[in-house]
């Protein structure tokens, strides 16, 4: 994995979680600018899933479990779809609020995806 740009994701991905909570305990319903963070989120991953497959040619090769490393990365990739489903099912403050806890939790799995990759 490359370390900047795991920190880079780390941070959006608590910048989108901080913004969503904030909206969502002001009582406001998921907006363009809520979701958009979110997809947002999910670019960044999908970034590091292409850096994932690559990086072994290049010689970066996984020091962890390759598989629980995909696991987290597959899992990852869903997480944001899944809110933004929920959110616009569930148009309600609460629902922006899941799409801030989706936020924190991609960016608590990216920390545990460079750990599992250094280890």
């Amino acid at each position: 994995m490359i370390e900047a740009f795991t920190i880079a994701q780390v941070i959006v991905a608590c910048l989108a979680g901080l913004l969503c909570v904030a909206i969502g305990l002001a009582g406001r319903r998921p907006n363009d600018l809520t979701i958009g963070s979110l997809v947002l989120v999910e670019v960044l991953l999908l970034g590091q899933l292409v850096i994932a497959l690559i990086a072994p040619a290049l010689g970066n090769h996984p020091g962890g479990s390759v598989p629980l490393f995909y696991v987290y990365l597959v899992s990852a990739l869903l997480i944001p779809p899944l809110a933004v489903f929920w959110a616009l099912i569930e148009r309600t403050r609460w629902s922006t609020v899941v799409l801030g806890v989706a936020a924190f939790a991609i960016a608590v799995m990216v920390v545990r995806m460079a750990q599992i990759w250094a280890s």
